[in-house]
């Protein structure tokens, strides 16, 4: 079975204008077990060195790096490195890919002497509002077009994602962290949080349970240009539920569905549930990180990093 390994380094930065007293942060770095994922290895470096530090499972099943610092810092450093291994996601088989997606949607709708199978109870977590997904006739109406009636689910759901790469345009500068949704529909613009956001509101005001992934994308460099350390950026999908398959994963800014190029960190019901670093602080002034993600196939890392050889010699995985 065919299969990539990557190396993915996600560094971030904080500078504090004053010095912090005491904090509290949560990270979500630490990648998936998934299937078709499976992580190698992994180091999380912080400095400087927090007062408590322990790890738990959110009720997502993301794994969560919690750290509390008490000593006064005027910085904050996290280096997350890991080697991952990928392999070709599973498709729907050819009768779960033709259920129509109204049969889907009636099948998650609550009524009081209906006993839910697992999955689809599980599935009900991801169809109703959440902090950053509104439900809304308008989102509807736009899905309308791909949610034709009686139009298998998966094909509604391709389509769907294809019209959202078609009229929204990509605009870095268009969109902040917590924009609203709304905002972003109306402008019909924005990154990949956005349009993620955008498409789960499309999904869930039709009726159907949808979830926000996040994680990293393979970037390729403009032709004749080599890569780039730290040029790249964690990324942000969808997965839609599918009776009898599972979470079909789709992604709207690049109009695809995801594969060997998608590397999973976690998933939530929208960003605010997969934040990768979360923090309360007592001090700190005004204060932005500075973040630089680079992710590598294991072909090109040892002529990518300076001491790539020996480095490979002692992270890579066999």
């Amino acid at each position: 079975m065919t299969f990539i390994r990557y190396h993915v380094r996600h560094e971030t930065l904080y500078q504090y204008d004053q010095v912090v007293g005491e904090s509290h942060h949560l990270l979500r770095l630490t990648p998936r077990a998934l299937p078709w994922q499976r992580n190698l290895e992994h180091h999380l470096a912080i400095s400087p060195e927090p007062s408590a530090r322990r790890s738990f499972l959110d009720c997502f099943g993301n794994r969560i790096t919690k750290i509390h610092f008490t000593a006064d810092h005027e910085y904050l450093e996290i280096i997350s490195e890991f080697w991952v291994e990928l392999r070709a996601r599973p498709k729907p088989s050819a009768s779960a890919a033709k259920v129509p997606w109204e049969t889907v949607r009636d099948s998650l709708r609550y009524r009081a002497d209906r006993t839910f199978p697992p999955d689809h109870l599980q599935a009900t977590a991801f169809r109703f509002v959440s902090t950053n997904v509104p439900i809304d006739s308008q989102y509807a109406a736009y899905a309308r077009e791909a949610f034709l009636p009686g139009r298998p689910l998966v094909e509604a759901a391709e389509d769907l994602m294809r019209m959202i790469h078609r009229d929204f345009r990509f605009d870095a500068t268009a969109t902040e962290t917590f924009t609203p949704v709304e905002q972003a529909f109306k402008a019909r613009r924005g990154v990949c949080q956005d349009f993620s956001h955008i498409m789960i509101a499309c999904l869930r005001s039709v009726g159907l349970a949808a979830c926000y992934m996040s994680g990293y994308i393979l970037t390729h460099p403009p032709e004749g240009k080599e890569r780039l350390v730290g040029a790249d950026a964690t990324h942000a999908w969808v997965a839609v539920f599918v009776p009898d398959f599972g979470w079909l994963e789709l992604d709207p800014t690049n109009a695809l569905r995801p594969d060997l190029e998608h590397i999973t960190l976690g998933w939530g019901r929208d960003f605010s549930d997969i934040t990768p670093m979360r923090g309360v602080l007592l001090g700190g002034g005004e204060h932005e990180p500075e973040i630089a993600v680079t992710v590598v196939p294991e072909e090109e890392f040892a002529s990518l990093y300076e001491d790539g050889e020996t480095y490979l010699e002692e992270l890579s995985p066999g």
